[in-house]
């Protein structure tokens, strides 16, 4: 019964890992379906490598300083329980590859590509890692002082704070630093530039839906903790999002298909407390968030976020690790055992850190490397200038 169960674990984590593998996908065709068409090729590109280096960064380092696990051993020791701990780290590598792909979007269409494949392997094999391992694995002592300081941890069931609060606030300088599109902000005026492929957007975000349900329900990482609480909250958080992003943003289609995704991602810290009900206001808060603040973000503070990933990963996931001390309450329907002043606390950790790592890791390349392709390089587009190919090719080869 003993090896039926660690079996059947290694089964649930891994098909929990392939779902969130997946939404790497779905990252890539929102970028893609979002960025002016001469960028389509090197959104689908970026993602794609970021992931493979964050893999070497991660296994080598990042969940080493995470978990205080190394993987540089036998075959034979590596593969005790069938794998187990490997697995988790596939698993886990996943949520860990995520915090790249969303800084991928803020920084689309005039970042050079390999300074970005150096900061990734900096943030997935340290920064990360290191919030990683005092929230979720329990090192540091963080845990323990929030729990004698508040009666309770830091609760982030499926990474509002750990993944998504983290990967927008670590896009957030990484923007600034790189400056707006050439164009963008000209005369006084804004000047958008609109969606190259809707369809395209449509498809990462139902990629991105659908595998979220790998992200959190999976999140239990043991097959005996599956809770079907989590799945209908996920769901009711992405209603609340998709419906609030319609009428926030007035029917626009870019509003409403990441709308759900807004909602998603602030409900992943309170899945496994919340009511259904408290889900719904949060994802719809998070709709409504991501609507007000993206408009605000490029039209008045003119910050040039091409995805808008600040204010979809970092303000709806900054509100959802402060939704799940509010809705996790008993008075309010949730299964409580969560403390308002540790949640407020840990995400205020989470943005501070997340801030300074993305200040210090881009501030520097900037100094050194430089992160802005050449304003030629730029009008030529990112797919010529770095692939030597276009998504379209003007004419074909013919004999």
């Amino acid at each position: 019964m003993q090896a039926l169960q660690t079996s059947t674990n290694v089964l649930f984590l891994l098909l929990g890992a392939i779902l969130v593998l997946f939404m790497h996908a779905g990252f890539a065709f929102l970028e893609l379906g979002t960025v002016r068409r001469k960028n389509q090729v090197n959104a689908l590109v970026k993602i794609l490598t970021d992931f493979s280096v964050a893999t070497l960064a991660y296994y080598f380092i990042g969940y080493s300083i995470a978990y205080g696990v190394s993987f540089v051993a036998p075959a034979a020791r590596l593969n005790l329980d069938d794998g187990l701990e490997l697995t988790r780290f596939f698993f886990l590598l996943t949520f860990a590859a995520a915090v790249p792909a969303i800084i991928s979007g803020g920084i689309a269409e005039r970042a050079k590509f390999y300074p970005q494949l150096l900061a990734t392997a900096i943030i997935v094999g340290v920064v990360y890692p290191l919030f990683e391992g005092a929230m979720w694995g329990n090192r540091f002592g963080v845990q323990a002082w929030l729990q004698s300081a508040f009666g309770a941890p830091f609760h982030d069931f499926a990474g509002s704070i750990v993944v998504h609060a983290m990967g927008g606030w670590l896009a957030l300088p990484a923007v600034v630093l790189l400056g707006a599109r050439k164009g963008r902000y000209r005369d006084g005026r804004v000047n958008p530039h609109p969606p190259s492929s809707i369809p395209f957007l449509a498809l990462g975000s139902w990629i991105l839906v659908v595998g979220w349900f790998g992200f959190n329900v999976m999140s239990a990482q043991n097959v005996t903790h599956i809770s079907g609480l989590v799945a209908v909250n996920s769901l009711m958080a992405m209603v609340g999002g998709t419906l609030a992003a319609l009428l926030a943003g007035r029917n626009d289609p870019g509003f409403v298909y990441n709308g759900p995704l807004a909602g998603l991602v602030a409900v992943c810290a309170g899945s496994d407390v919340m009511h259904p009900i408290g889900a719904l206001i949060t994802g719809a808060v998070a709709g409504w968030l991501f609507v007000r603040m993206f408009t605000l973000t490029q039209n008045r503070f003119r910050i040039d976020d091409v995805l808008g990933v600040w204010p979809l990963h970092g303000l709806c996931g900054t509100w959802g690790g402060i939704a799940a001390g509010i809705f996790g309450q008993t008075a309010l329907g949730g299964l409580g055992g969560i403390s308002l002043g540790a949640q407020l606390l840990g995400t205020l950790a989470a943005v501070a850190w997340a801030l300074l790592g993305g200040a210090v890791v881009y501030g520097i390349l900037k100094a050194t490397m430089g992160l802005r392709l050449d304003a030629e390089s730029e009008f030529d587009g990112a797919d010529l200038s770095i692939h030597n190919i276009t998504s379209t090719p003007e004419r074909e080869v013919s004999w």
